[in-house]
């Protein structure tokens, strides 16, 4: 199967006026969130606590050369629309009980399996009340491609699109530890959630190369999807309190 060359190609852009509203959702323990912000300034700042949080067991040597790396990567995702970014971490190890039965959580060291995940919001032709007629018609053009398994969801949200595409890439000689071409699946998970609040569409992007954890990945995007909201949960007493996002799109963890 193929992945298609733009994540957004789906959706044409088209003229919206200022800012997305508000979206809100959860994302579970690993998840390292790029530091995008509107200024230089803000970015330089998220990025000194990222590659902290990142590279926990490091030190200046590691975090000072690391985090203008990432402040750049933070500035070019911005400029294409991606307001929110991050880096999945998982250990691979087995979780182990202590002797007083709490769960041992493994360092990376024992293998880690990873993604890069991403939101964006995209604008599209709608109104509040056409999320439906919208998530129709992207579900109409993903079922165009033969290599795409589109499907539709209906979320606690409202409806939305999934689409899951497999590649396959080959590998160089001189890119593997055999010295011989090799093959490298991965696997793409886009989900477009329309906005009820107003003319945009929101597109969550799973992508990973650890297709020997790919269940764990999908049932991973099913959970976060079940927290996406358009409602400030802080208002729901009996809900999880989120964080707003300059861009209006955040993810909690």
């Amino acid at each position: 199967m193929t992945t298609p060359a733009d994540s957004t190609s789906v959706l044409p852009p088209t003229p919206a006026d200022g800012e997305p509203p508000p979206l809100w959702f959860n994302v579970p323990e690993g998840f390292f969130a790029l530091p995008l912000a509107a200024t230089p300034e803000e970015r330089s700042e998220r990025a000194q606590s990222f590659v902290r949080e990142l590279y926990s067991r490091g030190d200046e040597n590691i975090w000072e050369p690391a985090a203008p790396y990432y402040a750049a990567i933070a500035e070019l995702m911005a400029d294409t629309g991606v307001s929110y970014s991050a880096m999945g971490l998982f250990s691979t190890a087995e979780e182990d009980e202590s002797a007083d039965g709490d769960v041992v959580r493994h360092d990376l060291s024992g293998g880690a399996a990873q993604c890069a995940f991403t939101v964006a919001a995209v604008p599209t032709d709608q109104s509040g009340a056409d999320t439906d007629v919208v998530a129709q018609g992207i579900l109409s053009i993903l079922c165009g491609d033969p290599y795409n398994d589109a499907r539709w969801l209906d979320l606690p949200c409202g409806p939305a699109v999934s689409c899951v595409t497999l590649r396959q890439h080959k590998l160089n000689p001189e890119v593997t530890a055999s010295d011989e071409e090799s093959n490298l699946l991965t696997g793409q998970i886009q989900v477009y959630v329309p906005f009820p609040t107003g003319p945009f569409t929101a597109i969550f992007t799973l992508y990973t190369a650890s297709m020997d954890y790919w269940a764990e990945f999908c049932d991973m995007t099913a959970g976060i999807l079940q927290t996406v909201s358009f409602a400030d949960p802080a208002a729901d007493p009996d809900g999880e309190i989120g964080r707003t996002a300059d861009t209006g799109i955040d993810g909690t963890e």
